[in-house]
């Protein structure tokens, strides 16, 4: 899309012209300022920091300290995308207080232009809450990996009946709670299809197949760092590779004293009287 800076209001007019939205994860200023420069809509700083990053087992561990330090990061690299900052687990579901305290950190500390909240029709008041103060919301629904324990681990979301008429009530609430766009990650293509067709928000697909109107990926995913497992994702590079090799050979270099070389190196020069 060919505008100087994104909002969420360009979000919806991508649904009505039926352009597709990219929307990609970053958690620190030099890859997010590469995405930026590479054309991606929008630029979430995920709480998938934790297991990415930080090395945490799952998104659980992640504070609001931790997401306020790496989306402020984050701002400092990006000019045009729109930055979304999620909000870690239990730190909005108590209270409205308490949610719009911690979004209003997200903003003034981290830079953040929007925030992303797990939930579907539960949550729909606090949304309302938060975009009623002036704050965007993104939703979240499907499988919500905050919720992993009482999902019983990472699985496909929406098979049954009953768990497909709560998803689309959850996205129906949602939108009318103000949400701008809804995540919509591991559920069936043909459920992802029949949500996107019957709410406006605009709708961004993970593991969730071709027809919503955006997809995201993990950076790290796309681009081959660690280790990739996760069926819906395509890698677009191996940088792992590519960087222990680099690494390798400096080691080998430091070692058989090939680095530095003269040409590293910088001469003494006395300055004349």
């Amino acid at each position: 899309m060919d505008v100087s800076k994104i909002r969420t209001i360009h979000l919806s007019e991508m649904k009505t012209r039926g352009e597709k939205i990219v929307m990609l994860t970053a958690y620190d200023c030099p890859t997010a300022r590469l995405a930026d420069q590479a054309g991606v809509d929008v630029i979430l700083v995920g709480d998938s920091v934790g297991s990415v990053v930080l090395g945490f087992r799952n998104t659980i561990a992640v504070t609001l300290d931790h997401m306020v330090h790496h989306c402020a990061a984050v701002r400092r690299g990006i000019e045009r995308a729109l930055l979304v900052a999620d909000m870690p687990f239990m730190s909005y579901k108590i209270t409205g207080e308490q949610a719009l305290a911690n979004a209003a950190r997200l903003m003034q500390e981290g830079g953040a232009e929007a925030v992303k909240l797990e939930g579907g029709e539960e949550i729909a008041p606090i949304v309302a809450r938060v975009v009623a103060a002036g704050i965007p919301v993104m939703g979240h629904i499907g499988l919500t990996p905050q919720s992993l324990h009482q999902l019983g681990g990472y699985r496909v979301q929406g098979r049954s009946h009953a768990q497909i008429e709560r998803l689309m009530a959850s996205g129906r609430a949602l939108a009318d709670a103000g949400v701008f766009a809804i995540v919509v990650e591991l559920v069936p293509a043909v459920v992802a299809r029949d949500l996107t067709r019957s709410v406006a928000a605009p709708t961004i697909g993970i593991g969730a197949g071709p027809h919503c109107d955006g997809q995201v990926l993990v950076l790290h995913d796309l681009l081959g760092l660690g280790p990739v497992q996760k069926r819906f994702v395509k890698v677009y590079a191996q940088l792992e590779r590519v960087i222990m090799g680099a690494v390798r050979r400096f080691a080998a270099d430091v070692r058989s004293g090939r680095f530095p070389s003269r040409r590293h190196s910088f001469a003494l020069t006395r300055k004349k009287k």
